[in-house]
């Protein structure tokens, strides 16, 4: 019993290096001995657990779409809900994902751009089929509604990618980022929201 306690923390502190590297330096520049020794392990000991690099990037990568698209799809699905309540807890309940996990943009995406065979149906039928779609597309029927989708996603997840230069600007200088980002919880849905009301 012990042993399988030990074994489970060796794997979860093998795949938490895994986590960091992988997202800091990406697939094809990760080596396995670079997670072995950001998790103070030896190379045999991770082979052991993961026989692969692959493997192990496999299931690093599969945790974080899921973190990246997982919350989005449920609340684009949510059937109780109106439009412009998805819309808002969309943009309350992403941001603050997001700004707890800043770097997990910039890792799904380039991996998305580096595969884009293995996620482009996973997103966009996950996109296409959801509720939140069929509430824009009875609402605008005029407009693609993939628009108003990728327009949605990225006022909320640009800023995050763009924060490392943002933040070289006098403006944010002074620590005030986060108070920026937070603004955007109210101003997102406004904007969606002209954007809906607007004619075309």
């Amino acid at each position: 019993m012990v042993k399988k306690d030990k074994d489970i923390s060796t794997e979860e502190k093998i795949k938490e290096a895994a986590r960091i590297v992988f997202t800091r330096k990406g697939f094809a520049a990760t080596r396995t001995r670079d997670i072995a020794d950001e998790a103070g392990l030896n190379l045999a000991l991770l082979n052991y657990y993961f026989r692969s690099k692959e493997k192990l990037f496999h299931i690093i990568m599969e945790e974080k779409f899921e973190q990246f698209f997982g919350m989005i799809v449920r609340l684009l699905n949510d059937e109780d809900s109106s439009l412009e309540q998805k819309v808002q807890a969309v943009a309350n309940d992403y941001i603050d994902m997001l700004l707890h996990n800043p770097d997990l943009p910039i890792f799904v995406l380039s991996e998305i751009k580096n595969n884009p065979k293995l996620f482009s149906s996973r997103i966009s039928g996950k996109l296409m089929t959801s509720k939140f779609y069929e509430q824009l597309n009875e609402l605008r029927p005029d407009i693609n509604v993939f628009h108003l989708i990728l327009n949605l996603l990225s006022m909320i997840i640009f800023p995050i990618l763009a924060q490392p230069v943002i933040t070289q600007t006098d403006a944010f200088r002074s620590g005030e980022f986060k108070k920026f980002i937070l603004e955007r919880k109210k101003m997102i849905p406004l904007w969606f929201n002209s954007i809906l009301r607007t004619e075309i």
